[in-house]
């Protein structure tokens, strides 16, 4: 599982980013850049992060037509980022067409993971079910028919909350893989999200990677914050892996 827990980079600028991950020079690290800081500092973010020796997780959960899709994917791929995400709410076509322009655009002849967002981690039932107007369905439910489509589409895996990571893989496939955000050391702030977890939690629910965001960022040794939850998450000591 070495560092198959997953920094969420969600800073305003390249400024703040870059003043974060001083705290781990040297380390090569998993690190997901998302919406805010992707549309403040473009693609260059992307390729800064690549030749520091970064694997990238590109967050920012795609959700237009088919073609639209397939395009801006192939455009990504192109940046080299390791894992990409596309809203399963577009539909299995769009997925699909994710799919294809992704491996279309990638040229380091290893195809980046492809996963698909089922609910977010903000999202309650009472929403889905009010606010949404999906009446009568299950959270559990709407995220396990999102990930049976994304894994029709040929897509990797999903991302969802801990809750529903086992029965995920109980009916995808264990090969079909988890990302799970929402983590949070016990006792730490949930802040905007509803459905969240340990590190622990995590690995009892055989997800295949973790996203902690604020838990590190915010910390006031974010190292050891980084540690702690790599520790609790894999069962062993953290190994840094230096470049």
């Amino acid at each position: 599982m070495q560092n198959t827990v997953i920094i969420a980079l969600d800073f305003p600028d390249r400024s703040n980013t870059e003043s974060f991950l001083r705290n781990f020079h040297g380390e090569s690290l998993f690190v997901k850049v998302g919406m805010e800081l992707f549309y403040r500092e473009g693609i260059s973010i992307v390729n800064t992060l690549k030749e520091k020796g970064h694997r990238v997780f590109l967050d920012l959960k795609l959700h237009d037509i088919p073609n639209t899709v397939h395009k801006a994917m192939k455009n990504l791929a192109a940046a080299g980022v390791d894992m990409v995400n596309v809203h399963g709410a577009g539909g299995i076509s769009m997925m699909a067409a994710a799919k294809e322009g992704l491996y279309a655009g990638s040229s380091s002849g290893q195809n980046p993971l492809l996963i698909a967002v089922t609910q977010l981690t903000s999202t309650s039932e009472e929403m889905l079910n009010e606010e949404l107007l999906i009446k009568g369905c299950s959270l559990d439910q709407a995220v396990l028919h999102y990930a049976l489509n994304a894994k029709k589409a040929g897509l990797d895996g999903v991302v969802s909350s801990v809750n529903e990571s086992t029965v995920i893989k109980e009916v995808c496939g264990s090969q079909f893989i988890t990302v799970t955000p929402g983590i949070r050391l016990a006792g730490g702030k949930v802040h905007d999200q509803i459905r969240v977890a340990t590190p622990r939690d995590a690995a009892i629910a055989k997800a295949d990677y973790i996203v902690a965001g604020r838990s590190i960022t915010e910390a006031e040794d974010p190292r050891a914050a980084y540690t702690q939850i790599y520790q609790e998450w894999s069962g062993q000591q953290h190994e840094i892996t230096y470049r």
